[in-house]
């Protein structure tokens, strides 16, 4: 899960929204994306499988889905077009995520954490990518804690601005 916050007291981030990039150190793919997509699919051609993946690129750019898509795409607090309101002046829309599901591609493929972030918002630079603890979830009513399978990071982009 990919989340976005616009922590900025009174700058909205505008149309046409944010489009969230990197770069990826090993071979990893997107296999399946909800609430966000990406710009293009890439070169999937190595894959042979009926199901190809949602993007092959070496350095994918992430979009927000459009309001009015689909329910059974969407995540919670996705599909704004990638417009998202400063935290103080809209708290319910000053975040965005959406969902990927990621993997390698090729036979001995480890996961590595991509680097070079980027929002593509004017003003916003991102640092590099920090690993966490796996996110943890209740099932059964808050009997079962189930942790979040695969590797963990976060990343902090902030509003930069130069006076000349």
């Amino acid at each position: 899960m990919v989340s976005i916050y616009n922590f900025q007291q009174y700058r909205h981030v505008e149309p046409p929204g944010w489009k969230l990039n990197w770069a990826w150190k090993g071979k990893e793919v997107i296999w399946s994306m909800q609430g966000a997509e990406a710009t293009e699919q890439g070169n999937c051609t190595e894959f042979k499988e009926s199901t190809l993946p949602h993007c092959c690129e070496k350095e994918p750019f992430i979009v927000d889905l459009l309001p009015g898509t689909n329910y059974n795409a969407q995540t919670q607090n996705c599909c704004k077009g990638g417009v998202l309101s400063s935290m103080k002046q809209d708290p319910s829309k000053y975040v965005a995520t959406f969902q990927m599901a990621v993997g390698g591609s090729g036979t001995n493929s480890q996961f590595k954490m991509p680097e070079n972030f980027k929002l593509g918002v004017p003003g916003y630079s991102c640092g590099g990518a920090v690993k966490v603890e796996p996110s943890r979830y209740t099932t059964d009513g808050g009997r079962r804690w189930t942790q979040a399978l695969g590797n963990h990071f976060q990343n902090f982009t902030t509003f930069s601005m130069t006076i000349v």
